[in-house]
């Protein structure tokens, strides 16, 4: 700095240089020794070695939680596939020996339909009809023909379910009904 006064001093032309070397002498003296300045972190490097510091303490070494999550999932889904299937090839078999024993019965319905027409004679009706209940086949002019025509209907279906049976609630339940089976 005080070269840099004595210079300014040199090329000053009189009147102004005792005033200019006095405010450069006074300037001097205030000022601290310059020591060299440390390097200037800017925010954005500051926070991204924040960051990268942060990172460093959190990492260690091991499995991540949602790895471990996933996986637990994953071995859920699969035990669900399995009983789902266990479930089908049961209800499969099941039905194979329903199917079996319908064929059955339908065989039985036709055998004893057979049996009730060779069992039951029309003449051995009507002659009991006439001698024991005293019943007499009706004249022409006794059988009258109505004509009907097909009724309004309705339907009436059972009460609505309460709201207890609806929603989540009847799902969960039928989920557990359907693997208790």
């Amino acid at each position: 700095m005080e070269s840099e006064a004595r210079a300014l001093s040199r090329y000053n032309y009189g009147s102004a240089a005792p005033t200019l070397n006095s405010l450069i002498d006074a300037e001097t003296k205030k000022m601290p020794a310059i020591k060299p300045a440390k390097p200037v972190v800017k925010e954005r490097t500051g926070r991204l070695e924040k960051v990268k510091a942060i990172a460093d303490a959190k990492t260690v070494p091991g499995i991540s939680v949602f790895a471990i999550l996933g996986t637990i999932f994953v071995a859920v889904l699969m035990v669900f596939s399995v009983l789902a299937q266990i479930n089908y090839n049961e209800a499969a078999v099941e039905n194979v020996k329903l199917k079996s024993h319908i064929s059955d019965l339908k065989e039985k319905q036709k055998m004893l339909e057979l049996t009730f027409e060779r069992v039951v004679d029309i003449r051995e009706i009507e002659r009991y009809a006439g001698d024991e209940l005293s019943m007499s086949r009706p004249d022409a002019g006794q059988i009258i023909s109505i004509s009907t025509i097909p009724r309004d209907t309705a339907v009436i279906f059972p009460a609505a379910e309460s709201r207890e049976e609806q929603g989540f609630g009847a799902f969960i339940r039928s989920l557990t009904d359907y693997f208790r089976k």
